[in-house]
């Protein structure tokens, strides 16, 4: 009988300190703003285009977007609303592009990296000491006999992953 009142009074504990510990963590390792309760992430307009060595890609930037607003929504408890929100995402795509990697003894490309960077304007209207600016960036290699055509849906997939991960982590986890 006694085993079972100290076992009962130590769950309680453990159970008390566990989720008086865990503040306004989720369980996901983000750590949404005090007050926070919507986000919204305007379209994401592809410059790359401007940059030597960028191309275009059509539907590039609603594809990003898109992806960034699903990861949040699936990463946090945050509402996405189309306006006044209170964490606010915008910004450009300002490379997306392929350079080679490593040439053969032929001077033809042995590998070759798709590159894409976007640049983040991040708002938070409820403490605008987190509102930065920032550029992300990240590459998917491949080998240098394939075009971006053959690779591009892999490609994005991981480069959408990585860039969205990355920006998460950078305003809501504060990694």
């Amino acid at each position: 009988m006694m085993i079972k009142k100290v076992f009962s009074q130590m769950l309680i504990v453990f159970y008390t300190t566990f989720f008086m510990g865990c503040g306004i963590y989720s369980f996901t390792g983000s750590s949404i703003p005090l007050g926070a309760e919507t986000f919204q992430v305007n379209y994401f307009q592809n410059m790359a285009g401007n940059r030597p060595g960028s191309t275009v890609e059509p539907g590039l930037d609603r594809e990003f977007t898109v992806a960034l607003q699903d990861y949040i929504l699936n990463q946090s408890n945050l509402n996405l609303v189309n306006e006044d929100g209170d964490l606010r995402y915008e910004g450009e795509i300002t490379e997306y592009g392929v350079t080679p990697m490593a040439s053969t003894a032929e001077l033809t490309a042995a590998q070759n990296r798709l590159t894409m960077s976007v640049n983040i304007r991040y708002i938070n209207t409820k403490n605008e000491d987190d509102n930065f600016e920032r550029q992300f960036s990240f590459y998917f290699d491949f080998p240098g006999e394939l075009q971006v055509y053959d690779v591009k849906d892999d490609a994005l997939k991981e480069i959408f992953e990585r860039l969205t991960q990355d920006i998460f982590n950078q305003t809501l986890a504060k990694w």
